[in-house]
C-alpha cells in the first residue's frame, strides 16, 4: 500500500472514529440536519427539490440569514439581543414613515437603518457602560422599540408602493434573486470581519475571557457596543427586505424572527457562553429552519404544528451543545 493510500485510509478511519462521538454531531448539527431534511422532504414531496421551490426557500431565508449573522456577533461575546426583531420592525416603520413623507428610496432606507441603530447604541451603552444584564436591557428595548413603532405608525400598516422595493423583491442576477445576493454579501462580510480582522479576534477574545482580553489591551466596552451596533444595523438592513416582502411597513412585531435567529445560531454551533465564533454555521442553521417550515407546508402540515417542530429541533441542538469541543 502506497503512502498516499495509507494516509487516506488513516483519515477515513479518523473520520469514522469521530462520528462515534457526540461532539462530532454537536459540531455539525446544522449541515447534517439540513442534508437529512432535504433527503426526507424530497422523498415525501416531489416538488421540494424543484428549482422554483429552492429559489423560493432561499428568498424566504434571506431575512433570517441576515438576522442570524447579526445575532452571531452578539452571542460570540457571550451576550444576546432579544430586541432584534423589534429593532427590525422599528426600522421598517421608519422606512414607511419616510416614504410616506415623500422621501425617496435611498433616504428612506438610510432612515430605516438609523432608526435601528438607535436601539443598537442604547443596548450597547446600557450593557457595556451601564453594566446592566443583556437579557434585561434587550428585553426592555424590545418593548420600547415595539411601542415606538406602534406610536409613530398609529398602530396601522403603512403601505409602500416603491418600484425599488419591487425590484428588490422580484429582481435577480441569473438564477439568484436580490434578497439571496444581499444575504450572501452579509454572510461573506460577516465571515471576513469575524475571522480576517483584528476586530473579529477581539470579539472572540472578549467572549472567551473578558478579563484576559482587557489584560491584553482589548477594550471590552468598545467591542460590546460595536457588536450591538452591528446587530442593530443588520436588523435595519433586514427591515428593507421585510417591507419589500410584505409590501407594507407592519408595526406589529414578528417574534418568530427573534426565536428563529437565536435558534439558527444555536444550530450553527455558536456557544451561548461566548468565545466560539461561527458564521457559516448560523447561515446553514437559518437555511435548515426555512427548509423545515417549507417542507412541512408542502406536506400540508398545519401551521400550528410548525413552531412545535422548530422548537424540538432547537432543544435537540441545545442539548448537543453540551458536547461541543471547547
Amino acid at each position: 500500500m502506497t503512502t498516499i493510500a495509507k494516509e487516506r485510509q488513516g483519515a477515513l478511519q479518523s473520520l469514522l472514529g469521530q462520528t462515534r462521538q457526540l461532539s462530532f454531531w454537536a459540531e455539525h448539527a446544522a449541515p447534517i440536519g439540513l442534508v437529512a431534511l432535504v433527503i426526507v422532504f424530497s422523498i415525501l414531496s416531489p416538488s421540494f427539490l424543484t428549482f422554483g421551490n429552492i429559489r423560493a426557500m432561499l428568498v424566504a431565508a434571506a431575512i433570517l440569514v441576515i438576522l442570524a449573522v447579526a445575532q452571531a456577533f452578539v452571542i460570540t461575546t457571550g451576550g444576546i439581543d432579544l430586541s432584534i426583531s423589534a429593532t427590525m420592525t422599528f426600522g421598517a416603520v421608519g422606512f414607511g414613515i419616510a416614504w410616506q413623507a415623500g422621501l425617496g428610496f435611498v433616504p428612506a432606507a438610510l432612515i430605516a437603518v438609523l432608526a435601528a441603530l438607535i436601539i443598537g447604541i442604547l443596548n450597547g451603552l446600557l450593557i457595556a457602560k451601564g453594566k446592566v444584564t443583556d437579557f434585561i436591557v434587550t428585553l426592555g428595548t424590545l418593548s420600547m422599540a415595539t411601542g415606538l413603532a406602534l406610536i409613530v405608525s398609529d398602530g396601522k400598516p403603512i403601505t409602500v408602493n416603491s418600484s425599488e422595493l419591487l425590484t428588490l423583491t422580484s429582481g435577480s442576477i441569473g438564477p439568484f434573486g436580490y434578497p439571496i445576493i444581499l444575504a450572501a454579501i452579509v454572510g461573506l462580510a460577516g465571515w471576513f470581519v469575524m475571522f480576517r480582522t483584528r476586530f473579529g479576534l477581539h470579539i472572540q477574545a472578549v467572549g472567551g475571557s473578558e478579563e484576559s482580553a482587557v489584560a491584553n489591551g482589548v477594550s471590552a466596552v468598545k467591542v460590546r457596543i460595536a457588536v450591538y451596533l452591528i446587530c442593530a444595523g443588520l436588523a435595519g438592513l433586514a427591515s428593507l427586505l421585510l417591507v419589500a416582502r410584505v409590501g407594507a411597513a407592519e408595526p406589529a412585531i414578528n417574534t418568530a424572527y427573534l426565536l428563529n435567529a437565536i435558534a439558527a445560531v444555536v444550530l450553527g454551533g455558536v456557544s451561548l457562553t461566548g468565545g466560539k465564533a461561527k458564521i457559516v454555521g448560523p447561515i446553514i442553521g437559518a437555511l435548515l429552519l426555512t427548509a423545515l417550515t417549507n417542507g412541512l407546508t408542502l406536506l400540508g402540515v398545519s401551521q400550528f404544528y410548525q413552531p412545535l417542530a422548530v422548537g424540538l429541533v432547537v432543544v435537540l441542538a441545545a442539548l448537543l451543545t453540551r458536547y461541543q469541543k471547547k
